[in-house]
């Protein structure tokens, strides 16, 4: 004797799962497709089966497949942009740092401190190549340093160009009659950009201890996606090296900005001022940029802030004088840096 087929209702296929027909026998049902993430690998399944948070479910609803890992990469043109800007912005560094040690000599380079010089250079070169290290899958180590490296590098940047105001400050007052004060002048600049820059140290120390950054798997971002990201560990410790590089910055632009108006001889305060008004200008847009964007696309912001400060403090106080060491040598004089603040 042959069992009775329902007549009701087909067999419900693979990706699907029955739902009973209310007020109809347990034979009647509907084949509903199973939603997004979950799976049914049988035919006339009655639940669905949530894929692991890793996986995600086909097209057909019937298999489960492992999701796509996102994160900034060198291999897609984003990345490639930003690499290739990185290595520009430490070439041209370079090449900066070339012309003023084969120009050492001149007036132009001595007059602004070649010593601060070589070491703003220095430090914009690992300004530039700290950003290669937010590019790449994140690892643990990847994930501390990127952050760290960022603020201690940037700090060093940042007390170089403060350095630099001081000395222009200390050149005007050395230059009034009756002053003596150029060595109290030098050992203050030298002493606080040491302390300027031991304190940020701390602060990454402190934040690496209590609570470093750390790779994550992000499941809720996309539902088809693993966004993989740096945690920040604790938000504390990173806007804290944030604010810190804000603050020494907001002070260095008040420093520079209040001596743009010393005779033109000393002029370099006005080039420091442009360049901090830039930086500035960059990391204020900087934060709401950031906290909008998502996944990968934040740390594209963070580079693109790296670089952008990096370029406007390498162009605004470097450029002009390699332009009169390169094209008007003639003006690379003694006398007439001299003369400029005579002649206005």
């Amino acid at each position: 004797m042959q069992v009775p087929l329902s007549v009701c209702s087909e067999k419900c296929p693979a990706g699907t799962r029955q739902v009973l027909q209310r007020g109809k026998p347990v034979c009647c049902y509907d084949c509903l497709r199973c939603a997004e993430g979950e799976i049914s690998n049988s035919t006339d399944s009655t639940t669905c089966v949530r894929c692991h948070p890793e996986f995600w479910s086909n097209a057909r609803r019937d298999a489960c497949v492992r999701k796509k890992a996102e994160f900034l990469s060198n291999k897609e043109i984003m990345g490639a942009l930003l690499t290739a800007a990185s290595l520009f912005g430490t070439g041209i560094t370079n090449v900066v740092a070339l012309i003023f040690f084969r120009y050492r000599h001149t007036p132009i380079v001595r007059a602004n401190n070649s010593e601060l010089s070589f070491l703003l250079l220095f430090s914009l070169t690992l300004c530039f190549l700290c950003s290669l290290t937010f590019i790449g899958r994140p690892t643990q180590w990847s994930c501390m340093l990127r952050h760290t490296a960022f603020g201690i590098t940037f700090v060093l940047c940042i007390s170089c160009v403060l350095g630099k105001t001081l000395v222009v400050l200390m050149a005007f007052q050395a230059s009034l009659p009756g002053s003596n004060d150029e060595m109290v002048w030098a050992c203050t600049a030298e002493t606080q950009r040491s302390v300027f820059h031991l304190i940020q140290v701390m602060i990454c120390v402190l934040w690496l201890t209590i609570a470093p950054p750390f790779p994550l798997k992000n499941f809720r971002q996309s539902k088809d996606k693993i966004i993989l990201e740096c945690a920040l560990g604790s938000a504390l410790g990173f806007w804290a090296v944030l604010g810190y590089i804000g603050v020494l910055a907001l002070f260095c632009f008040i420093l520079a900005f209040l001596a743009r108006k010393l005779p033109n001889n000393f002029n370099e305060a006005k080039f420091i001022t442009f360049s901090m008004l830039i930086f500035c200008a960059v990391w204020i847009t900087f934060i709401p940029a950031y906290i909008s964007s998502p996944g990968k696309f934040s740390v594209a912001v963070e580079i693109f802030a790296i670089l952008a400060s990096s370029f406007g403090l390498l162009f605004c106080i470097f450029f002009p004088k390699c332009y009169l060491i390169l094209l008007k040598p003639e003006n690379n004089t003694k006398k007439n840096i001299m003369a400029k603040g005579a002649q206005k």
